[in-house]
């Protein structure tokens, strides 16, 4: 086989594999970064997102009574908290609207819609 051919190969090969890729990753999946948990103003993960690596106590400005779709990119491992409690207070207070487990994305939920205040990470819901 020339040389030009095994790199004709290998390119159709990595297209092949990298299209593969691609067609596999969910079409609604949040774009939410790495360790962060995310709340964006409208469903399907639309409109302004806020994200936080850590605690928040008191949401501000444009995402405080406005979140409508939520995802949690934390990261797992032994003794971090990875899930996320969102609250309708400020300060973890009042009821909480919805808890995410690591991994999972909420592209609505009328229970929660307009309602958080504030959030932690925590060891489960």
């Amino acid at each position: 086989m020339t040389v030009s051919k095994l790199l004709t190969s290998a390119a159709a090969a990595f297209l092949v594999l990298t299209g593969s890729l691609a067609a596999a990753t969910p079409a609604g999946a949040a774009d939410c970064p790495s360790g962060h948990f995310c709340a964006w103003e409208h469903a399907d993960f639309d409109g302004q997102r806020a994200n936080w690596h850590g605690d928040d106590g008191w949401w501000e400005g444009h995402i405080a009574d406005a979140d409508s779709s939520w995802a949690n990119h934390g990261i797992e491992g032994p003794g971090i908290p990875a899930f996320v409690q969102v609250f309708d207070d400020a300060w973890q207070g009042g009821a909480m609207t919805i808890c995410l487990s690591p991994g999972q994305e909420v592209n609505q939920n009328g229970a929660a819609n307009d309602r958080g205040d504030s959030h932690r990470w925590a060891h489960g819901c």
